[in-house]
């Protein structure tokens, strides 16, 4: 039988970042002797067992295979490691008193490592996680609704490295195969199956067992999986940041709410005002051009303002460059009516692929590449809007949405970028944006924010899903 194979998706991640660990050493060197020709680069060479000593921190830190961890927690513990190896290399540089090595070589290949090894190891992830040796097999305990769920989510994200092998269930009328995975038989054939497979993770996906039916699953189980997951039925609660606490012999789940900690806020408003700042400066020159374009294509006001929902349930003015035609209301109405298949598109998700308010050649530039927002820096700089979080809408838009989930939005300001925008843009409807919103506001952490961050500047070079 063909499964994933975990060792050899070890050995290639060890490869990768072993390339990035290097390279990023490489170029601190090269950059600090052009800045400082005096320095002589052949004598890093003696430093390369630190290279190794990154490797052996990201083997600790669990990320050899690291199939299962999600790209939030794998830069978050990838940056852990690295800071703690960078900080050691130096201190123990200091202590053994060895003399030539420049401290501005040692910040640069700290902060070079901290993004060469996550770059090239989702490269390496995105071009060969669709391969079916990668990632780790597992085993799913339920052939049912929930089981199904699992191995969709699963197939549909190969990046996670969980690679579905086996159906096992006790009802024999549930399908012999479902998306390509075999229902290997009943729930007591699997701990042998997966013994005689060497897989080692099995995810319990039941939620309809009662106590003594799943403690008796958990039983077998525990004897040949080195690794049990159980999928409880707790749809819509956070995910990324729950812990497991002992209760006098009880299990709890505690569910931090992140984003009420003064703290918390604190960190991601100074993340927003350091990162907005530089950012409307670089700007600037890009929207004067823009705005001259707008000027000459369409006398007006090259900017656009519109009311929309904030924090707290406040109004808002945010702030565009204006890419329609200042009678769009009456164009769309008038296009919506002439055009049913189109009034179908927009009651979806409030978008139309082949806008005909848009103006010609600019204002479809600007949409593709996400430029018209850029004028919302100064929301941001202003403390109505952050840099990543659900993005702000009219109150059209908001209204069609549930007033639990509207009420779940005014808990945060609104974002520039948001999980929304880096996943699914504007092929995702009204539920994918209802979706992936709340699993933000839910699961808010500062490494969170940095993985969207990062994935912006990909979504919008693609400009796959932007009109």
């Amino acid at each position: 039988m063909r499964t994933a194979r975990p060792a050899l998706t070890a050995a290639v991640t060890f490869t990768v970042d072993l390339a990035a660990v290097l390279a990023a050493g490489s170029l601190a060197v090269w950059l600090w002797s052009f800045l400082k020709p005096a320095v002589d680069p052949s004598e890093y060479l003696r430093l390369w067992p630190a290279a190794l000593a990154y490797l052996a921190a990201y083997g600790m830190f669990g990320l050899y295979p690291g199939s299962g961890i999600g790209p939030v927690e794998e830069l978050r513990r990838m940056t852990l490691a690295t800071t703690l190896v960078s900080l050691a290399s130096t201190a123990a540089l200091v202590l053994t008193r060895e003399a030539g090595f420049s401290r501005g070589v040692l910040l640069g290949a700290w902060i070079l490592t901290l993004f060469a090894v996550p770059l090239l190891r989702a490269g390496a992830r995105t071009l060969l996680a669709p391969c079916w040796w990668w990632g780790t097999p597992v085993v799913v305990l339920g052939a049912g609704k929930a089981g199904r769920a699992v191995v969709q989510r699963l197939k549909r994200q190969p990046e996670l490295g969980l690679k579905p092998a086996a159906f096992f269930d006790d009802d024999a009328e549930k399908p012999p195969v479902w998306e390509g995975v075999p229902l290997a038989g009943p729930l007591k054939a699997a701990p042998e199956w997966g013994r005689r497979h060497k897989v080692h993770y099995a995810l319990i996906a039941m939620p309809s067992l009662k106590r003594p039916e799943l403690l008796a699953v958990l039983e077998d189980c525990g004897a040949s999986f080195r690794h049990v997951i159980l999928l409880p039925d707790l749809f819509g609660m956070a995910s990324l940041w729950v812990n497991a606490r002992d209760l006098g012999g009880l299990l709890g789940l505690e569910v931090r709410q992140n984003l009420l900690s003064p703290l918390n806020r604190t960190l991601k408003r100074t993340l927003d005002v350091c990162l907005a700042l530089p950012a409307a400066l670089l700007a600037l020159p890009v929207i004067g051009l823009a705005a001259v374009w707008i000027r000459r294509v369409s006398p007006g006001n090259p900017f656009y303002s519109q009311q929309r929902g904030g924090e707290a349930g406040k109004t808002i003015r945010v702030y565009k460059l204006r890419t329609m035609h200042p009678d769009a209301d009456q164009i769309l109405g008038r296009y919506l009516e002439e055009h049913p298949e189109a009034w179908l598109e927009w009651q979806r998700s409030c978008k139309l692929r082949n806008d005909p308010r848009l103006l010609p050649g600019i204002g479809k530039l600007l949409r593709r590449t996400s430029l018209d927002e850029l004028p919302q820096l100064w929301n941001i700089l202003k403390g109505e809007m952050s840099l990543v979080g659900p993005r702000p809408f009219p109150s059209y838009h908001l209204q069609r949405f549930p007033a639990e989930f509207q009420a779940l939005r005014a808990r945060v300001r609104p974002g520039l970028t948001g999980l929304w925008q880096v996943t699914a843009r504007s092929d995702g409807d009204l539920e994918v944006q209802q979706a992936l919103d709340a699993y933000y506001i839910r699961n808010w952490s500062l490494w969170l924010d940095l993985h969207i961050l990062a994935r912006t500047l990909r979504a919008v070079l693609s400009a796959r899903g932007a009109y």
